[in-house]
């Protein structure tokens, strides 16, 4: 888009030009901007549908507060493209999820605008809680407000918070993006009037009012209350955030500016916590997107004009595929098997288990700690639960791994998808440390498949035990090697060598957990070291440790998670409790959060590819 196209947009450099701007303006800065965002994630890859949705409601919101003085937390924060480039990052978006680049969640170190570093779920209205909590502590007369999405509204957290909200008074605005329901008529000019009716001074005035005159007779206050109820239960769903201490607005519609803006207006007037229910539409402004806001909600660089064309070329299945087919092949053969999932039907591969057996699919929101004891339940009355969640969502439930689950020592299979770098979503959804986090819990065991098939035969393996197994698998693809059409598994807690070194003097050998075996094949070729695919980093493979340890002169680990804690710890632990002694070097994450970026850069950056891992060595072991 050049410059001429988005005359308004190129005026705004942060929020006080954008209010600068006369409210007649805004529907045609709203069109930009959309355009704008379009445009930049056709070449660059990101969230499209839902940041397509939230165009006019962040045009509205800061229009009216005066941020970053005001306070807005966004939740998730997968919906904050069009807050990225009105707060001074328009020509950035270009690096958008690059390495060196801006992040696509909001990064209190990137922006001022960027109040609370947001990348899971149902968070922002904890933060922005504490933030109002802070300002009333501080006589401050800033608002803080939390955007959530009616996905995120699942999640125990959000309504933790909405509890704890209600009683503590603070000046605290919730906004409820609801886009997952079309526009219903109720959301037209009769509503628009309402909201703005129920937002504005004289209606607040008017039921303080009411109820201090009343409150000397309670039957007659709670008579008012009821009606009150009643009138706005006719057009709105008031009644659950009112108990919560809320006063609610809404719905309304979130794509109309003059509905937004006067009634965030009103509710910028009032004390005390407002729930404001906008109602948006996922793609808005994009028909591709409208018409399907699933394909369209990450998608990599396309041509706008054309859409999302699926290449010609079959690619190689990624990890989340083979983890779904063995899903289905399983529960063919097993009808105890059900699937569990925290909202990440597409994300872990279940679309079609959920077709092929919809009565055995079980989709809980997001609330993992509930997807994990929810899991316990079935598994203790002879179910047998496979819970597919990502490696960085599982931390939210360690508590029920561990008392629920491991405590308990209930049979099921955890797929702990996205274990390790996970590329551009960043050092939020990184599963860097499942491995240390798992293997000091009693009764857990945790496999590490190198490759596609080995991931499906570990994931039969998982299946067959008595006890709790997670397997963890990378995002994206391996090095294709075609999954088995059976369902045969592998021994349990066994590894393998894959290379049995010949060179003379010294004699390393690299023990690869998961994926990264095989750039250490790669590198030991050049070397001349043994390659164990230890396959397990819970329970450790010790005779075969031992074994290789007694005829090496050293040892390398290397592992795509945190060294704190991780497999190379479990491989010194092992050693020392029978008092082996030799020199180990360990390979993996160091003690930092690494950005987003591309994958195989980042793991070239750590020094974990091929390369990579002969260099290391070389210099530990080898240096004249």
């Amino acid at each position: 888009m050049n410059a001429n196209a988005r005359p308004l947009l190129e005026k705004i450099n942060d929020p006080a030009d954008l209010r600068m701007l006369p409210r007649a303006q805004l529907p045609m800065l709203a069109d930009e901007l959309r355009a704008y965002v379009l445009d930049s994630v056709s070449k660059t890859g990101g969230h499209l549908s839902s940041n397509l949705g939230t165009v006019e409601l962040t045009v509205a919101l800061h229009y009216v507060f005066s941020t970053p003085y005001d306070r807005i937390v966004w939740d998730v924060g997968h919906q904050t493209y069009p807050h990225k480039i009105l707060t001074g990052r328009r020509e950035r978006m270009a690096t958008l999820r690059q390495l060196g680049g801006i992040s696509g969640f909001p990064v209190r170190s990137e922006s001022p605008y960027d109040t609370f570093g947001t990348a899971h779920s149902s968070t922002s209205i904890s933060a922005a809680l504490g933030m109002a909590m802070a300002a009333k502590r501080k006589g401050e007369k800033r608002r803080a407000i939390a955007v959530i999405g009616d996905g995120a509204m699942t999640a125990g957290m959000a309504f933790e918070a909405m509890n704890n909200a209600g009683v503590l008074d603070g000046n605290l605005l919730v906004i409820l993006n609801d886009n997952d329901m079309s526009i219903s008529p109720p959301v037209g000019a009769l509503n628009r009037y309402l909201a703005q009716l129920m937002s504005g001074q004289f209606y607040a005035a008017a039921r303080g009012v009411g109820k201090s005159v009343l409150k000397n007779v309670p039957p007659l206050l709670e008579l008012a209350k009821k009606l009150e109820q009643h009138a706005k239960g006719m057009v709105v769903p008031a009644t659950l955030f009112e108990n919560f201490g809320f006063n609610y607005i809404g719905p309304i519609d979130g794509h109309d500016l003059d509905s937004l803006i006067p009634t965030l207006e009103n509710i910028r007037q009032l004390d005390g916590p407002q729930f404001l229910h906008v109602v948006t539409k996922k793609g808005q402004g994009y028909k591709l997107a409208e018409m399907d806001p699933v394909t369209y909600h990450g998608p990599g660089k396309f041509d706008p004009q054309v859409g999302i064309v699926p290449s010609a070329t079959p690619a190689k299945p990624t990890f989340t595929q083979v983890f779904g087919q063995w899903l289905c092949d399983m529960a063919a053969q097993d009808k105890r098997l059900v699937g569990i999932t925290p909202a990440m039907r597409e994300g872990s591969g279940m679309v079609e288990f959920h077709r092929r057996f919809p009565d055995r699919y079980y989709d809980v929101g997001i609330a993992e700690q509930h997807a994990v004891t929810f899991a316990a339940g079935l598994a203790c009355e002879g179910v047998k639960p496979v819970v597919a969640i990502y490696s960085t969502f599982l931390q939210r439930a360690y508590d029920q791994l561990i008392h629920d689950v491991a405590l308990q020592k209930l049979p099921m299979v955890l797929a702990l998808d996205r274990a390790g770098l996970v590329g551009a979503d960043g050092a939020t959804h990184a599963g860097a440390y499942d491995i240390a986090f798992v293997r000091c819990i009693p009764n857990m065991s945790l496999a590490c498949p190198a490759d596609e098939r080995e991931c499906r035969q570990l994931l039969s393996t998982a299946y067959e035990q008595d006890h709790p197994v997670c397997v963890r698998y990378p995002r994206g693809a391996g090095v294709g090697v075609a999954p088995l059409a059976d369902l045969s598994s592998l021994p349990f807690g066994q590894g393998e060598i894959r290379r049995e070194g010949r060179r003379e003097g010294q004699k390393i050998a690299i023990l690869a957990f998961g994926t990264l075996l095989y750039p250490a094949l790669q590198a030991a070729e050049n070397i001349d070291a043994t390659v164990v695919n230890m396959r397990w980093a819970k329970p450790l493979d010790t005779a075969l440790l031992l074994d290789v340890a007694a005829r090496h002169d050293a040892l390398v680990t290397v592992e795509e998670g945190c060294l704190q804690g991780g497999a190379g710890s479990a491989v010194l632990e092992a050693l020392a409790q029978v008092g082996v002694v030799k020199p180990v070097l360990q390979l993996g994450l160091p003690d930092q959060f690494i950005e987003h970026g591309d994958p195989a850069k980042l793991l070239a950056l750590q020094g974990l590819d091929a390369p990579g891992i002969e260099a290391r060595i070389r210099q530990r072991f080898m240096a004249q």
